[in-house]
């Protein structure tokens, strides 16, 4: 066991911490606390300082809104370095935050680190306010992300996705008619090198968006019909229905329910099998707004691993698939299968290897393919030893890009090297 890069890993979490929340890099990129990065930081935290991730968990929850959404981004301090910033957001009312969301991942992050702690009865009753928070928190979205009751989530935003400038968004983006005159200054693609960021199209469509969902106020009973990107995307589905499982088993431990919750669970599981391709072993997206559907083979659809969906058969084949998709690849997993055409190997989510991602695929591999699951694990660590806690990597040569000292990719190390459960 490597202990000295342990200690960075640990090291990298604690320089990037603030009173109470840790930003996702030490530098000028992101400075403000972003909704899934806390999550798995949280977990990150759990492996040497239990206070400190649920004090991650408390502080990314104090910034809910009244209706139960958690916003993608939190901002603490009134920093205007960040593109579109809290002024440009204009919302929250506890805390200045963005008007949109994130992948509730949060719940299942919580359920790992109670199980693992082994935490009794008694004392996951002290975290009940946290857990009925994350209640309200998924319920906003079958009410709000769901409201014709069609069994599967949308969301409203590319960046609600948390993988921005995937090639899912390139046609329902392609469709989004550009603000006259928009005015925003970007600083990423000075503090990272411009070919490693989203392009200025991409920026102009996503401030576009933003500024129409401001414009109704972030009401959610208009936002879901009027936005000019409505998508169900399978990975955040998958992550929304895991969210779901591990909630019902957290409510059981503080003896609550969520009847919403648990029908919800089997018309989304339904659903989201219908998107099933078995010819191609992948599954499919649909844009709402368009009426139509997208099949792009990025590493998101593997999500519905994690997903434990209960259909053995639609597993194995994805399995199968997954094998396939990273046969060529000196290092698992590319955002996008290097053979399509939309690859781009330094670019953002168009390509590059994300931890989190390697994190998830594993975690739903771990008890259907231990062996894949262990090569990945390995593979996942071997990458970040090598190349140290960036933002993204290449998935042919290892370069470590975007952010240095990454928060998430610190605290997934973590996780891989300290636990295989």
């Amino acid at each position: 066991m490597n202990k000295k890069i342990i200690e960075n890993a640990k090291k990298t979490l604690i320089r990037n911490r603030r009173s109470k929340y840790t930003l996702p890099t030490n530098t000028k990129l992101y400075p403000a606390q972003w909704n899934w990065d806390s999550a798995f930081i949280a977990l990150g935290y759990s492996n040497f300082n239990l206070n400190y991730s649920f004090k991650e968990i408390e502080t990314l929850l104090s910034g809910q809104w009244r209706d139960g959404m958690v916003p993608h981004i939190l901002f603490h301090k009134k920093d205007i370095n960040y593109t579109p910033n809290y002024k440009a957001w204009n919302c929250g009312k506890k805390v200045s935050s963005s008007g949109i969301t994130q992948p509730p991942i949060l719940a299942s992050i919580l359920r790992l680190i109670i199980e693992r702690k082994k935490f009794s009865k008694k004392k996951v009753i002290t975290y009940t306010s946290i857990i009925l928070k994350i209640k309200k928190y998924l319920e906003w979205f079958i009410r709000n992300r769901d409201p014709k009751q069609t069994g599967l989530i949308s969301i409203l935003h590319p960046w609600e996705s948390g993988y921005d400038n995937s090639p899912l968004w390139d046609k329902p983006m392609n469709n989004i008619k550009i603000e006259n005159n928009l005015k925003y200054k970007r600083k990423d693609n000075k503090i990272v090198k411009s070919d490693q960021r989203p392009l200025k199209i991409d920026y102009d469509r996503y401030v576009t968006i933003k500024n129409d969902l401001k414009k109704m106020n972030y009401n959610p009973k208009k936002l879901y019909y009027n936005s000019q990107f409505n998508v169900v995307d399978v990975g955040f589905n998958s992550l929304f229905l895991k969210a779901c499982k591990d909630l019902i088993f957290l409510l059981g431990l503080i003896n609550k329910k969520s009847p919403l919750l648990k029908k919800y669970i089997n018309i989304n599981e339904k659903n989201l099998i219908r998107l099933f391709n078995p010819k191609k072993r992948t599954f499919k997206n649909k844009d709402l707004k368009n009426q139509t559907i997208t099949e792009i083979p990025s590493i998101t659809n593997f999500f519905m691993l994690f997903a434990d969906l209960d259909n053995d058969k639609i597993n194995a084949e994805l399995i199968k698939s997954l094998k396939r998709y990273c046969k060529k690849e000196k290092y698992l997993f590319p955002s996008i299968n290097s053979d399509h055409k939309s690859f781009e190997e330094k670019r953002y989510w168009r390509g590059p290897v994300w931890v989190n991602c390697n994190w998830i695929v594993y975690q739903g591999l771990k008890n259907k393919d231990k062996k894949f699951a262990e090569i990945i694990r390995k593979k996942t660590i071997n990458l970040i030893e090598k190349k140290k806690f960036r933002e993204y990597y290449s998935s042919k040569t290892g370069l470590g890009m975007g952010a240095k000292n990454f928060s998430w990719s610190a605290a997934l190390y973590l996780d891989f090297k300290l636990n295989r459960s």
